[in-house]
């Protein structure tokens, strides 16, 4: 402030460029960062980066049941399911970590949960940092799948 109580309108402008600067920052070592998602012990695994996008995905052979293929079909895609979101809940704490008040903002979702390409209402949806719900493979329920 200057000694008559006004603002300073260079620092102000000053403090706005390093903001943007650091946020542009940070977005780029979003875009630079893999986060893997896992289900199922491992027999899914996808890599997310940190903007959001699918960038790998990988099944266990050993999860495809040659004898009930509408089952192994249907555990399969849980499995994907749960691992994109195990990833995009990473992902989402990590764009909190990195761009902290900016990511809310920006993303316009809950806290930690901005919103990201191709997720509609971004990563605040049920289930979105964990496993998905009891009746995903790989999660605690102990009724299998589909009873």
């Amino acid at each position: 402030m200057n000694p008559d109580g006004q603002l300073d309108m260079q620092q102000l402008l000053a403090a706005a460029q390093q903001m943007q600067e650091q946020l542009m920052n940070a977005q780029q070592e979003l875009a630079d960062t893999e986060i893997s998602g896992t289900a199922g012990g491992g027999l899914v695994t996808v890599q997310v980066n940190g903007q959001g996008e699918l960038v790998d995905l990988s099944i266990a052979p050993s999860v495809i049941d040659p004898d009930d293929l509408e089952e192994t079909a249907q555990t399969i895609a849980d499995l994907v399911l749960a691992a994109v979101r195990d990833a995009y809940g990473r992902a989402g704490d990590l764009q909190q970590e990195k761009m902290g008040p900016f990511a809310t903002a920006l993303g316009g979702g809950m806290p930690g949960m901005p919103e990201m390409p191709g997720m509609p209402g971004g990563l605040g949806t049920p289930g979105a940092s964990g496993l998905g719900g009891p009746d995903l493979p790989g999660t605690s329920s102990d009724e299998p799948h589909g009873e």
